[in-house]
């Protein structure tokens, strides 16, 4: 297993309408993304468990992605990970951050 940490800034903090929300199954080929409010001083923290070592850069890119299409802060973000694709980690990004938000991102 390798564990990967990202932080992100410039987004603004936003307000969850429950509490921390999960999306996904870790299983063959897919990965869980767990998503917390934390007071990180503006900053979001990505840390990632995943089996498949050696893409460090393609996480990096589809963070890279993710925020920049969600400006977000004060957020800890947690994936557990078995393989999944690129897409899907997006896809699951923004399921969770769509949860989290109560279905309006």
């Amino acid at each position: 297993m390798e564990k990967l940490i990202y932080e992100f800034d410039g987004g603004a903090p936003v307000k969850a309408t429950q509490g921390p929300a999960i999306v996904g199954v870790v299983g063959s080929g897919n990965l869980e993304v767990l998503v917390e409010p934390e007071n990180l001083g503006g900053r979001c923290v990505v840390e990632i468990l995943t089996a498949a070592r050696g893409f460090g850069d393609i996480w990096k890119a589809v963070l890279e992605d993710f925020f920049a299409r969600h400006k977000l802060a004060d957020l800890r973000i947690s994936i557990n990970d078995v393989g999944a694709t690129p897409a899907v980690v997006s896809l699951r990004l923004d399921q969770a951050v769509e949860s989290f938000l109560g279905g309006a991102s």
